[in-house]
């Protein structure tokens, strides 16, 4: 399964998908907040990153072009309910910079695994050894 940094500043909306995620076999950590994000990231990559957009001390927008600049390769899904404007206009913003998947909150479990699998396929032919039959 994937190994996924959850970043979001809200306890009530981290710990359950944290729960969920790890329920469906998948390795979490988690962060409040954007910066730590990063530097989470930057001592151990991760297969996915799920943040949120609108958070104090960074928020998700700069997180995903800091990581996008360390590596170019990463997988994130962007998750926002809005703030000052709606949803929809962070979660483009998002995808503009490089998020692979959007959800809006409140999505559902279902919703976030079949994004994390959508950005993430693959698990099993990740670990085949080399040259094994496709």
């Amino acid at each position: 399964m994937a190994r996924i940094l959850l970043v979001d500043d809200d306890d009530f909306v981290r710990r359950p998908v944290q729960m969920n995620l790890q329920r469906a076999g998948h390795e979490v950590d988690e962060a409040s907040n954007g910066k730590d994000a990063v530097a989470a990231y930057r001592e151990r990559p991760y297969d996915v990153v799920v943040t949120d957009l609108i958070m104090p001390e960074q928020e998700g927008l700069e997180t995903i072009m800091q990581l996008r600049r360390f590596d170019s390769h990463v997988r994130v899904i962007a998750i926002s309910g809005g703030g000052r404007v709606n949803a929809t206009n962070y979660l483009a913003l998002a995808k503009s910079l490089g998020a692979q998947r959007t959800l809006a909150k409140p999505f559902t479990t279902d919703e976030l695994l079949e994004a994390i699998r959508q950005v993430f396929p693959g698990e099993a032919s990740a670990s085949k050894p080399a040259g094994a039959p496709g």
